[in-house]
This record gives C-alpha cells, sequence and structure tokens, in this order.
C-alpha cells in the first residue's frame, strides 16, 4: 500500500506543468486576446442589425449601436411577407435540405471511411487517392458536370439536386477515415469473436469512438448546405432557398442596407447554434479503450 502511495505521488509530481505563475496569466492573457479579436466580427454583425439607417452610414462610422432599433427586422418580415411564396416555404425548403443533406453526408461517409480504413481490397488506396485528389477541386470546377449529370438524371428544380450530392463529400470521407484508422483492430476483432455483426459493430462501437470527428462533419455540412443558394438547379420560386430569398432583397439598394444586415445576422443564427451545440463534443479527445495493436 506505502509503495502504491509513493508511486501515485511521483505520477503526480511527473504530471504538474513546469510551468510558472507569470507564464500562466501570460497565456490566458494572449488567449483572451484572440478570443476577443476572432468574436469582433460576430460582435459588429449583430450591432449592425440593430443600427438605424443613419447610423450605418455615417462617417467615421461607429462598432456600437447607439439607438438600437428592431425596424431593420420587421422590414425584413414584411418585405418577405409580401411574397407569393410565404416565407415560412423558404425557411423549410432550406432546413429540409439541410437536414436530409447532412444525415446523408454522415452516414455515407461515416460508413464509406470505416470500410477504406480496416478492410483492404483491391483498388482501396487508388481509391482514397482519388479521394484526395477531390480534395484540390472547388465547386466552380465541377459546377457544369455537377449540373450535366443532374440533368441527364431529372433532378434539375428538385431536392435531389442539392440532397444528394451533398451525400458524399471528398473532405468528409477524409475526416471520418483518418480518425477511424486511430480504432484499435483489436477491439473490433474482439467484437467479432463475441459474435458481433458488422452493423453493431459500426453503430455501437465504432461510432461512438469517432463522436467528435462527426460532430465536426456535421458543423461543415450544416454550414454548406445552409448557405447554399442553390440558384443554378432550382427554378422554381416554391422550391428555392433562403439564402437565395433574403439575398433578393439585399438587391434593394441603398434602403436596403438595414434589411441587409438584418439577413446577415439571421442567416448567421443556425451555424452558431450548431456549432454552441456541437462545441463541447468535438474538442473532446476521442474515447480511448485502452487496447493497442
Amino acid at each position: 500500500m506505502k509503495k502504491d502511495k509513493k508511486y501515485k505521488k511521483k505520477l503526480i509530481r511527473r504530471r504538474k506543468p513546469n510551468r510558472s505563475v507569470g507564464g500562466d496569466i501570460g497565456i490566458y492573457i494572449i488567449l483572451t486576446l484572440f478570443g476577443v479579436f476572432f468574436a469582433l466580427p460576430l460582435v459588429y454583425s449583430i450591432c449592425t442589425a440593430f443600427k438605424p439607417l443613419d447610423e450605418i452610414y455615417i462617417f467615421p462610422p461607429k462598432f456600437y449601436v447607439k439607438n438600437p432599433t428592431l425596424d431593420n427586422f420587421a422590414d425584413l418580415f414584411n418585405i418577405m411577407g409580401q411574397s407569393f411564396v410565404p416565407f415560412s416555404r423558404y425557411i423549410f425548403n432550406s432546413v429540409f435540405m439541410t437536414a436530409v443533406g447532412t444525415l446523408g453526408n454522415v452516414v455515407f461517409c461515416s460508413m464509406g471511411a470505416y470500410v477504406l480504413s480496416k478492410y483492404k481490397f483491391p483498388g482501396s488506396k487508388g481509391f482514397f487517392v482519388l479521394v484526395q485528389t477531390a480534395l484540390m477541386f472547388s465547386g466552380y470546377v465541377t459546377g457544369i458536370p455537377n449540373y450535366l449529370v443532374m440533368t441527364k438524371l431529372g433532378w434539375i428544380d428538385t431536392y435531389l439536386a442539392i440532397i444528394v450530392p451533398a451525400f458524399a463529400t471528398p473532405m468528409g470521407l477524409f475526416l471520418m477515415k483518418q480518425f477511424m484508422e486511430g480504432i484499435p483492430d483489436a477491439l473490433i476483432e474482439a467484437a467479432k469473436i463475441d459474435g458481433a455483426k458488422e452493423g453493431r459493430i459500426f453503430v455501437k462501437i465504432v461510432m461512438p469512438m469517432v463522436k467528435p470527428a462527426w460532430l465536426t462533419l456535421i458543423i461543415f455540412s450544416v454550414i454548406a448546405i445552409w448557405n447554399n443558394r442553390a440558384a443554378s438547379f432550382i427554378y422554381s420560386e416554391d422550391l428555392k432557398t433562403l439564402p437565395y430569398a433574403l439575398q433578393q432583397l439585399i438587391l434593394g439598394g441603398v434602403s436596403r442596407a438595414g434589411v441587409g444586415a438584418a439577413v446577415t445576422l439571421f442567416m448567421m443564427i443556425v451555424p452558431i447554434s450548431i456549432f454552441l451545440m456541437c462545441e463541447g463534443n468535438v474538442i473532446e479527445t476521442m474515447a480511448s479503450s485502452g487496447i493497442k495493436d
């Protein structure tokens, strides 16, 4: 018992960081400064959304709002209420596409990453090289090929034109594969010896262990789909997304500057909310099983 206590004390001493109080204070000051710096754009957007028109165009511009008002939001909802398509329809389109596209992205990328990371089959390395190569291409490069494919499939002017391409993203597959490679093979083999099927192993063991990865993927996917105007594939007004409808309001000229600020804040609500809900789990380290190959 005494030896165990002495050993624990030694471990505690070793774990203590070799850092002075001044060093700790300096680190906190630097982190605080960086936090304030990165929060400034968000604070500025919030302040601008509540500024009256005369404060938006004041020179020199002011960071904070002196006379906050809700007129910008009132104008936004009044203008949207005059559209022949209900405002709720635009919200439904964006929410539906974002939810289904994100769910499919997480499921398909996770399943593909599991196969690529834990199974060796002919062409697996070449396929992963293809995925890595796809990371270098932006959406502008693949825009025309995507449109031609959607036309052949008859998906133009439907939800499928936005949802189905969101199911398979090179970034999502790459991210999930890199995380799943850290799962010990011995753990999966032990589960198979115990009689667990592939589906059970994937759902009960693999996915919980890579929770930070798929939560991070959810954040990326929500931001990408939520901000997608879908103007190239969606033509019917009742299928248009919320970003497209709100962007049309900003094109009204100088008088719509306040409305534009309200639109910016409105569009930030969903991505920020998703990030705040997932942030606590994203920063977690991967669960350690204690088994090493």
